[in-house]
């Protein structure tokens, strides 16, 4: 019998093992990973939290016949998010304990999602933490029907919830992430101006030229998670801040390399070849508003691969 009679590939050569292809659960799980990812992320605002819910998500999906599925994308959805849901629980149990101020965890990411103007404003930091004053189905309503679109009858079954109860918790988390999102950024252009002129300033040690990037009012929150030194509470206003960041040019000028970190700029400090701390930008008007810097080592796991996300 041949290869060809056998379904192995001819590519395999005679005397390789035969390349079996995947089967429909494995191929459709593969097509929307990427995707399942996303929504987990967004929802936990961690990656190793969000891998385990795919991990939790292709166990429960390996037992049913994809065959049988109408809507492929819409099930995988809903299993994840209800694994996301479980986990936010844990995972607020767990931030009562943390030591210091929890951000979520950074991902360096490709050019394609900057594109996408709306992904790249639903991953970054400043959202990901309006995310968090949200309960955990406000959270999980909210990222479905905001960011990806899901029809109201399919979030419901997702959250277990009726169609009425769906649209007044969309309409409730709406309100609160429009009364605490950050201020509308300014074009990508002047976002890459704002980040070199607050590199340049640190590089150069010019306290004015901090001054004078920062807004009057920004933010500093460092999440060193008990393990790395960190500000253990946030620090607010260009003054301290500037300061504050001043300290970084100690490093050197080539520590301190621009990167693209959940979809936005953001600055990457390495130290021996390592990443030590990530530096992620909310620029505003021109001027830096927030500056979330993240040295947990347990965090930087996936700065150096790019992490693929999808709508």
């Amino acid at each position: 019998m041949s290869e060809r009679d056998t379904g192995t590939g001819a590519a395999t050569g005679a005397a390789g093992p035969p390349v079996r292809r995947p089967d429909l659960a494995t191929e459709t799980f593969v097509a929307h990973r990427s995707l399942l990812f996303t929504v987990a992320y967004e929802m936990l605002g961690s990656a190793a939290d969000a891998e385990d819910v795919l991990q939790e998500t292709w166990l429960r999906w390996a037992d049913v016949d994809p065959g049988t599925v109408r809507n492929p994308r819409a099930y995988l959805v809903r299993i994840t998010t209800r694994q996301a849901l479980a986990r936010l629980r844990t995972l607020a149990r767990r931030k009562e304990s943390y030591v210091g101020p929890w951000l979520p965890e950074p991902l360096l990411t490709s050019p394609d999602v900057a594109e996408d103007a709306e992904l790249a404003d639903s991953v970054s930091m400043a959202m990901l933490l309006v995310l968090e004053t949200l309960t955990p189905t406000e959270r999980a309503v909210f990222v479905l029907r905001e960011v990806f679109g899901v029809e109201y009858d399919e979030i419901a079954e997702a959250v277990g919830k009726n169609l009425a109860a769906v649209r007044q918790i969309t309409h409730r988390a709406r309100a609160r992430v429009a009364a605490r999102r950050p201020r509308a950024t300014v074009s990508a252009a002047e976002t890459h101006a704002a980040l070199e002129a607050f590199r340049r300033a640190v590089n150069t040690g010019d306290l004015q030229g901090l001054l004078d990037i920062l807004a009057p009012d920004v933010v500093f929150l460092g999440d060193g998670g008990g393990v790395a030194q960190a500000a253990p509470e946030p620090v607010v206003g260009a003054g301290r801040v500037a300061r504050l960041a001043a300290r970084l040019r100690r490093f050197g000028a080539a520590a301190l390399r621009p990167a693209r970190v959940n979809g936005c700029p953001a600055l990457v400090l390495r130290l021996d070849g390592r990443v030590d701390t990530v530096i992620a930008l909310h620029v505003a008007d021109g001027r830096v508003a927030g500056l979330y810097a993240v040295r947990n080592p347990e965090k930087l796991s996936r700065m150096e691969h790019e992490t693929v996300l999808r709508r």
